[in-house]
């Protein structure tokens, strides 16, 4: 069954964008034995810090330059649509995911990892439509996914306490994950094919 996506002023809004009313105060990041932990927040059962958040969805306006940690990760554990919510279109080659065009790296797509839930076949074409990042998007199939990272701010020790560093990717079983400011999950992505997906070739804006 097929899931609309919520829309403001006639336009689809996805599922993982935040809403204005979504935003909370930034907790204070601590120093804990082994890591970081955040003020008034536990850490998850893997010792993973991550970025609070309302569950407002819906209300005020959307902001469609954040993504709603708790939807996102949600979406990436249950292979739901990142843009309608409802399941992620399957097929006997697999998952349908969009992925950047990176067909000049050699073995991609194959091992690539990425923070995008999939998509279902109505809402394919959407993102081409609202990203600009993603308007020369390759669709592919996902025979076998992992849910294996955390994306956010990465820290270390300091003197005078943990220390902000670069956002990257912290796989599960790097201890450096409880070092990590969480807010998206990461999936591996294995036994990837590159599909043609004619939604999409209509969804491209002319070339002016």
């Amino acid at each position: 069954m097929t899931t609309a996506p919520l829309t403001f002023k006639g336009h689809p809004v996805p599922y993982i964008a935040a809403w204005s009313s979504e935003h909370l105060p930034e907790p204070a990041v601590v120093r804990v034995p082994d890591g970081i932990g955040l003020l008034r927040y536990p850490r998850d059962s893997a010792g993973v810090s991550w970025k609070p958040w309302a569950l407002r969805q819906g209300d005020g306006t959307p902001e469609y330059g954040f993504v709603h940690g708790p939807r996102q990760r949600r979406a990436m554990r249950r292979q739901l649509c990142q843009v309608c919510g409802g399941p992620a279109d399957v097929n006997e080659q697999g998952v349908l995911w969009l992925l950047e065009d990176s067909r000049g790296v050699p073995g991609w797509p194959e091992r690539e990892v990425t923070t995008h839930p999939p998509v279902c076949l109505p809402c394919a074409p959407l993102p081409v439509r609202l990203c600009p990042h993603m308007e020369n998007a390759v669709a592919v199939r996902v025979g076998r996914v992992v849910v294996d990272g955390v994306y956010g701010r990465l820290y270390a020790a300091g003197l005078g306490g943990p220390v902000p560093g670069e956002k990257k990717v912290v796989f599960a079983d790097d201890p450096r994950v409880k070092w990590i400011y969480g807010g998206q999950l990461a999936a591996t992505l294995m036994n990837v094919t590159v599909v043609d997906l004619p939604e999409l070739r209509s969804a491209r804006l002319p070339v002016l």
